[in-house]
């Protein structure tokens, strides 16, 4: 292991313990986010408002000195609101257009409740997902590196919203599932919320890692090593998707192993490893593809979920 290695698992130990200091419970949505950032991805997260997704987000930004917007989806927004537009400007010179940056020009973007938007105003998000770019009239924009994508939709309310379609589905590397924390996290987070009870002074999270230092970490992990045998075992789970199954109308894309390979590289990364095992597949498997399958009626009817159906594979495909 070089020294190159050790220096950026220590500075990555370093920012997951600055993370810890105000997210409560949240340990295993903290390394699955972890990986979606070293695999240089967007997520979709969901689940229940009130559970800490926004000061999540917020606070890896600051552990790792990313620029961060917040855009709160609504019907009313436009595309432009986002990506940014054109503008007349005046001078000595004369009259031209300048291009005026939306809030998609930072490094870290929440999208706050993503699917309160039309179908109009959520492609305006897919160029910049998968191409890293905005265009606007004619003119190519390139976003600031690193860039990511963290969304976030509420899976109970679904009235005024617009479902996101397959196509923008795929362009999320994952889509994690935050659940209610047990009792005593609860408990731990009220008391510190209001009364600042176990948080000492100087405790907040703090800035341990920079844009160089991330970029070199991206690198690092992009060249994780896979075993043939391992590889083989990640095609046979994304071609049991594909198999006679009467709760999977339509299996996981390719795109959906590309997503387990480089969640599966940043879980290796991440535990000090230069090589990816069975396991790192298996735990990437549900959140690289829970929202890549597409359940069929029968699934619907009998109140079958994706999650369900995924383990249900892990059950039968084995290494």
């Amino acid at each position: 292991m070089d020294r190159e290695w050790e220096e950026s698992l220590a500075l990555l130990k370093e920012c997951r313990n600055q993370i810890e200091k105000e997210i409560v419970g949240e340990q295993e949505i903290i390394t699955q986010l972890l990986c979606v950032i070293l695999s240089n991805g967007n997520a979709l997260l969901e689940g229940m408002p009130g559970l800490g997704k926004t000061r999540l987000v917020h606070t890896i930004s600051k552990v790792f000195d990313l620029s961060f917007k917040r855009i709160q989806f609504t019907p009313d927004l436009m595309p432009q609101d986002i990506t940014g537009t054109s503008i007349l400007m005046r001078s000595d010179q004369g009259t031209e257009f300048q291009f005026r940056h939306g809030p998609i020009f930072a490094n870290l973007v929440l999208a706050d409740e993503i699917n309160r938007a039309t179908p109009k105003t959520q492609a305006a998000m897919l160029e910049a997902m998968q191409e890293k770019t905005v265009t606007e009239s004619g003119t190519t924009y390139p976003l600031p590196e690193p860039f990511f994508v963290l969304a976030t939709q509420n899976p109970i309310e679904t009235e005024g919203t617009y479902p996101l379609p397959e196509a923008q589905l795929d362009r999320f590397l994952c889509k994690l599932n935050l659940d209610f924390p047990s009792a005593s996290d609860l408990k731990k987070i009220v008391y510190l919320t209001e009364y600042g009870q176990g948080k000492e002074e100087g405790t907040e999270a703090q800035r341990v890692c920079g844009r160089e230092e991330l970029l070199r970490m991206l690198q690092l992990v992009s060249r994780v090593p896979v075993a043939e045998p391992v590889m083989d075992h990640l095609i046979a789970l994304i071609e049991a998707t594909h198999q006679k199954n009467r709760y999977i109308r339509e299996g996981a894309s390719p795109r959906g192993a590309q997503a387990m390979l480089r969640m599966a590289k940043a879980r290796a990364f991440i535990e000090g490893r230069f090589n990816i095992s069975f396991e790192d597949i298996r735990w990437a498997f549900l959140p690289s593809l829970r929202h890549r399958i597409v359940l069929s009626f029968d699934a619907v009817s009998d109140g079958v979920s994706a999650d369900q159906v995924l383990e249900e594979i892990l059950k039968n495909v084995t290494p």
